[in-house]
C-alpha cells in the first residue's frame, strides 16, 4: 500500500503577549502511515526545528470550538479581522502560543482528510471485520 504525504509550509506567528507576535517558520505534515497524528516542525531560535505531534482530531475541532487540555489546546480566534486558530503547547522545554490562519490550516486539513477520511484511520478495508472474527474465537 502506498503512504500518502501531505505537508505544506506556512508562517505561523509565536504569540508572546497580547498584541506582540513574531513570525515562525513551519511545516505541517500528515502521513496516511500515521493517519491519527498531525505534525508540525518550526524554527524558534535554534538549529534545529522544534516538532510537535499530536492528534488530528484535535486540530480539526480546535478550528470551529475550543478543545484539548493539558499540553495541546486548540481554539479557534480573529486578530486584526483575520480567522486564526491558536495552539497552545506545553512542555518540560517551556510554553508556546501559536496563531495560525484559518484558510491555510483548513486547505491543509481537508487534504489529510481526503487522503484518510475521518474513521477510516483504522487501515485497510476488511481489518476490523477480520479482527473481529480473530477476538471472536
Amino acid at each position: 500500500m502506498q503512504h500518502i504525504v501531505v505537508e505544506r509550509e506556512l508562517e505561523l506567528e509565536l504569540v508572546l503577549s497580547p498584541g506582540h507576535s513574531v513570525p515562525v517558520p513551519a511545516r505541517l505534515g500528515y502521513r496516511s502511515d500515521d493517519p491519527y497524528a498531525v505534525h508540525i516542525a518550526f524554527h524558534i531560535d535554534s538549529d534545529q526545528p522544534v516538532h510537535w505531534t499530536f492528534a488530528r482530531e484535535l486540530l480539526v475541532e480546535g478550528v470551529f470550538r475550543p478543545c484539548g487540555h493539558g499540553d495541546v489546546r486548540v481554539w479557534p480566534s480573529r486578530a486584526d479581522g483575520r480567522a486564526v486558530v491558536l495552539m497552545a503547547l506545553s512542555s518540560p522545554a517551556g510554553d508556546a502560543l501559536l496563531q495560525a490562519p484559518v484558510p491555510q490550516v483548513s486547505a491543509w486539513l481537508e487534504r489529510t482528510l481526503r487522503a484518510v477520511p475521518p474513521g477510516t484511520e483504522g487501515g485497510q478495508p476488511g481489518l476490523d471485520d477480520a479482527l473481529d472474527q480473530l477476538l471472536a474465537r
